[in-house]
């Protein structure tokens, strides 16, 4: 997300580093640079002239401290406006006594509004709530359906102590056209079965339409009379730019938006929704998709996200996201064994299937300061993993507990019930050896550190990295680990 953005603008920032000091030309040429950015970003021209204006009156009035570089003073100026387009942001949903909260999601067709539902009856399921879905939405074919089998999902694979249910009519469904009475009274209906069941919030998967029309709004009107939602979140496909803004404001007129959802955020590498919408609309952005699975959702943190346009990661994201996966536990045996050299194949595997639950394994090291830009060109095959799982998944107990006991033999057994070869699988034994020394020579400075700041049980995700460049193929993948490689000390 944001690449080609970021890219741009830290590389026009970067001009300054060569400069004595911050003036008003060498300000004004480098701004000139990201305004183009920005607008290759499609980010809303208001938009792009109010902060490129406040950027320079920032710069040309700050007092330059003379331990900062021009570009690095200018990188915090940029960083800071960054955040007030964006913010502030609440993201936390205030929930009422007694319940349920309503909550009211709407959308365009397409944007992602059924999925966006389960996710966030998943995010809630964590919290330990009890929430309902109400299938609303009887225009589209098997959309409610759908909200059945997503709700269903989220209570058994999503992670939390809490409950998810599914209120539906599907008797109700017909082919479009269907009377805007009808939604509203299975809205009526749902958050009366949501209050009989004692549920802490009520989530409204109402109808879209290809376009904003009367009728669509007449329907989403009657909605919000009956039910009268504490909450109206509208749903918003990040990668339709500009026109994203253009509905949030929209619908913003008819119905007062809370907030907006942004989906497929993982794939909107030029960003200019997000800098656009809280600007020109006044709707915060309160949660983004940054992917398929129903937990890849996060809270919205202005902070956060200009950190990562600039290229500086994003660490207190990635903690959270460890936190989830790791326990200190689990962290301090592990460290135990990394330390004395002693990992095994198995401790291995089990923290790299907790990073992998973390999410891609790209975006995953960008949010690491200082490696985000250094893998733009890098392609991180997450396949990879599989076959090492599948090499793992092929050896014996004992042969995983002491890698050493591998021959040529037990390679080629290996080889054939992984469905790699001798070469993959010896090559991932030479890595995994590597590692260890690795590990053992850096517990008691780096290694640990990391772990100890991260309380992620285990793994620098860079090794992950260079382990998924194992397979075949992956010579982009060498070249970054190469790039990667650690001094050793001396």
């Amino acid at each position: 997300m944001f690449e080609n953005l970021s890219n741009k603008l830290t590389k026009s920032i970067r001009n300054l580093s060569g400069r004595g000091r911050i003036s008003e030309s060498n300000v004004r040429e480098s701004m000139e640079d990201v305004r183009r950015a920005l607008l290759e970003a499609d980010v809303h021209v208001d938009v792009v002239s109010d902060f490129c204006e406040n950027v320079v009156q920032d710069a040309l009035g700050a007092d330059v401290t003379t331990s900062l570089k021009p570009g690095e003073e200018m990188i915090g100026i940029v960083n800071q406006r960054l955040i007030d387009i964006m913010g502030p942001v609440d993201s936390h949903i205030m929930l009422v006594e007694p319940g349920p909260t309503v909550i009211m999601m709407c959308g365009l067709q397409g944007s992602g509004k059924t999925t966006t539902c389960g996710k966030l009856a998943a995010y809630l399921k964590k919290q330990g709530k009890h929430v309902v879905l109400v299938a609303a939405d009887l225009q589209r074919p098997a959309a409610v359906e759908q909200l059945e089998v997503v709700a269903n999902d989220v209570q058994t694979n999503a992670k939390g102590t809490g409950q998810v249910t599914c209120y539906s009519e599907p008797d109700k469904c017909g082919e479009y056209g269907t009377a805007t009475g009808v939604a509203v009274g299975v809205c009526k209906r749902g958050v009366k079965f949501a209050k009989k069941s004692n549920a802490d919030i009520v989530i409204l998967d109402t109808a879209g339409r290809l376009h904003i029309d009367d009728a669509l709004m007449t329907e989403l009107r009657g909605v919000q009379k009956i039910t009268t939602p504490h909450q109206v979140y509208l749903v918003v496909d990040a990668m339709i730019g500009q026109d994203a803004v253009t509905a949030a404001g929209t619908f913003h007129e008819q119905l007062a938006v809370d907030g907006v959802i942004l989906t497929k955020f993982d794939s909107d590498t030029r960003g200019g929704a997000a800098l656009s919408v809280k600007r020109v609309t006044g709707v915060p952005i309160k949660f983004i998709g940054t992917g398929e699975r129903f937990d890849a959702f996060e809270e919205f943190h202005p902070d956060r996200i200009a950190s990562r346009i600039l290229g500086m990661g994003d660490v207190v994201s990635l903690v959270e996201k460890a936190q989830e996966e790791f326990s200190e536990e689990d962290a301090m045996k592990l460290a135990d064994k990394m330390a004395s050299g002693k990992m095994t194949v198995d401790d291995f595997m089990k923290q790299l299937k907790s990073i992998r639950r973390m999410g891609p394994m790209k975006q995953i090291l960008g949010m690491i300061p200082g490696v985000g830009s250094a893998l733009k060109n890098v392609q991180v095959d997450d396949k990879q993993f599989d076959r090492i799982e599948a090499i793992a998944s092929s050896m014996t107990k004992k042969e995983r507990s002491d890698i050493k006991l591998l021959g040529k033999s037990r390679i080629k057994r290996i080889a054939a019930g992984s469905g790699t070869n001798n070469s993959e699988v010896n090559k991932f034994v030479k890595q995994f050896e590597m590692m260890q020394k690795m590990s053992k020579q850096m517990s008691s400075g780096g290694m640990a550190s990391q772990m100890a700041a991260l309380q992620n049980g285990g793994m620098d995700p860079s090794a992950m990295g260079d382990l998924a460049g194992m397979g075949r193929g992956s010579t982009k993948t060498q070249s970054h680990k190469k790039r990667f490689k650690p001094r050793k000390r001396k």
